[in-house]
């Protein structure tokens, strides 16, 4: 079980004003919890430009009509799977799909398959979100 433990800040009146404002809108039910939130996103932020390890998933639109793309995307994907944990595929309509890879590794080998795939023409927008590993 983890400690809890407590210190104190001392923060001008108009930054923590601005601050519960930003608490308020975001929903949380303490000062304590959003200042949690905003140290583990820094520290994930640190370790994606430090090269640590991250979690996360990569979500994709494209034309699978496109030339080529579904095996193209999937020789990539191939050549990643170290990092891939799971896909999943989703027919949209009759042209566009969407894909979900979760991944899990070494921050700039996640930046580097979405990058790959990002790039590829046919696939309409690709987005990355991560997280720490651990």
């Amino acid at each position: 079980m983890s400690e809890l433990y407590r210190f104190g800040i001392s923060l001008d009146r108009e930054l923590i004003e601005a601050f519960d404002r930003h608490i308020s809108e975001q929903h949380y039910q303490s000062r304590s919890e959003a200042i949690r939130d905003l140290i583990r996103e820094e520290l994930v932020r640190k370790k994606w430009t430090e090269g640590g390890a991250v979690a996360g998933a990569i979500v994709m639109t494209y034309n699978h009509h496109k030339r080529e793309l579904v095996n193209r995307l999937l020789d990539i994907q191939h050549d990643f799977h170290d990092i891939i944990i799971s896909t999943q595929h989703v027919h949209l309509d009759h042209g566009n799909c969407l894909e979900v890879i979760a991944v899990k590794g070494n921050a700039p080998d996640v930046e580097k398959l979405s990058t790959a795939l990002k790039v590829l023409v046919g696939v309409k927008h690709l987005n990355l979100s991560v997280s720490a590993a651990e």
